[in-house]
């Protein structure tokens, strides 16, 4: 006898407006998008309000503020974000024997075998409460055999509800959508589907295998699986991840080495103290480059395992040379810091005095009570971005 599957696919609804909103209770039912520049930026989240005006995510911020000019633009925190999901990967971590999470806000949890303890759908409900209880977050989720059905489930339950697709009723759930609503099924497949007068997955269900084949040869089995709710695929257990990185585009182009060295002092800095706070140390390091054509360029570099920002700078500046053409105007520049592993801020770590170690203990301390970069170093000063610091490092 096969043992049924309990797959949950849980989404933090409107992730980053959402937390935002946590912050500033005023956002709370109005139309908000957060981004970039009105100008160059695109959309990385919407409230629902936005999106009944046609906002979506990865859409410039200039055509959504036409589609919604009574929107509120915030340009978010990705700090927030990570710190609150966190929270909840935390409390999934305590509560379930084995999840996968695919995102900053999403997440796949196999609750199958329980059903011989405990009622899986009241114990996913149970545990959707203790998130929003505990985080103040809204979060939906879908329980369903596989988790392509539990995905689709979770979008019909937003926003902030629950569905369960029982067994057997996997194809009777899904014949009403729209063909687009299958996950991982492309803008071309769905065109190519809908010139043979396909629009429906309940369609799509009654097309032969043969037929599909033919039209897309290999991939006409994984469509024909997929409109039938059949996905074989396991959990994949959630591991620590293996980078940290930070991104920043420029509002206007720029070709100057002072500004663009600011702003990579400033970044590595920040990612450092996060390394510093998770107790963690990187062996290598990356800076990356797109210039105003739109071609991007990264160069990385192997080092001792550290998490010392005296010790990254320079060899991020060094990176910046070697990578940058000064031909060229930057439009996009980023740090990342790679090879990650667990490690405290031992002396022999830094590679430093007791002074230095003592320098970075007394900073951390001021930034973990007061927040991130309320002690940070002269170098890493972005131009015009902040306020003068009495308690400022000078380095």
């Amino acid at each position: 006898m096969v043992q049924k599957r309990y797959i949950v696919h849980i989404d933090l609804d409107s992730f980053f407006v959402s937390v935002e909103r946590k912050f500033n209770p005023s956002l709370i039912g109005k139309p908000v998008i957060i981004g970039g520049s009105a100008d160059r930026g695109v959309v990385a989240s919407c409230s629902y309000e936005a999106r009944s005006f046609g906002v979506h995510s990865a859409m410039p911020t200039r055509q959504a503020l036409k589609l919604c000019p009574h929107a509120i633009l915030v340009r978010g925190s990705h700090g927030r974000y990570g710190e609150a999901s966190r929270e909840v990967t935390q409390i999934i971590d305590e509560t379930v024997p084995l999840y996968q999470k695919t995102s900053v806000d999403e997440f796949y949890i196999d609750l199958s075998g329980m059903e011989r303890f405990h009622n899986p759908y009241k114990f996913a409900t149970d545990l959707r409460h203790r998130i929003m209880r505990e985080t103040e977050l809204p979060i939906s989720f879908g329980m369903a055999s596989t988790k392509t059905v539990a995905k689709m489930a979770t979008n019909q339950a937003k926003p902030n509800g629950q569905i369960f697709i029982e067994h057997g009723t996997e194809m009777e759930f899904m014949a009403p959508l729209p063909i687009r609503k299958i996950p991982m099924l492309g803008a071309k497949t769905c065109e190519k589907l809908y010139s043979y007068g396909i629009e429906k997955i309940g369609d799509l269900q009654k097309v032969e295998l043969r037929f599909l084949e033919t039209v897309f040869g290999r991939a006409g089995l994984y469509i024909w699986n997929k409109a039938r709710g059949i996905d074989t695929s396991e959990i994949t257990p959630h591991g620590d991840r293996k980078s940290i990185s930070t991104e920043h585009t420029f509002d206007a182009d720029t070709a100057d080495m002072r500004t663009l060295e600011t702003i990579l002092v400033s970044m590595t800095e920040e990612l450092a103290f996060k390394l510093r706070k998770e107790g963690k140390i990187v062996g290598c390091m990356a800076v990356k480059i797109r210039y105003n054509d739109f071609e991007t360029h990264t160069l990385q570099e192997k080092i001792s395992l550290t998490a010392a920002e005296h010790i990254l700078i320079p060899g991020i500046k060094n990176l910046l040379k070697k990578a940058w053409s000064k031909n060229k105007k930057v439009r996009l520049i980023g740090v990342k810091l790679s090879q990650l592993t667990t490690g405290s801020n031992q002396i022999n770590l830094f590679d430093d005095n007791e002074e230095q170690i003592k320098l970075y203990q007394a900073m951390d301390t001021i930034n973990f009570k007061y927040g991130d970069k309320t002690v940070c170093r002269a170098s890493g000063m972005e131009i015009g971005t902040r306020n003068f610091n009495p308690f400022l490092a000078n380095a």
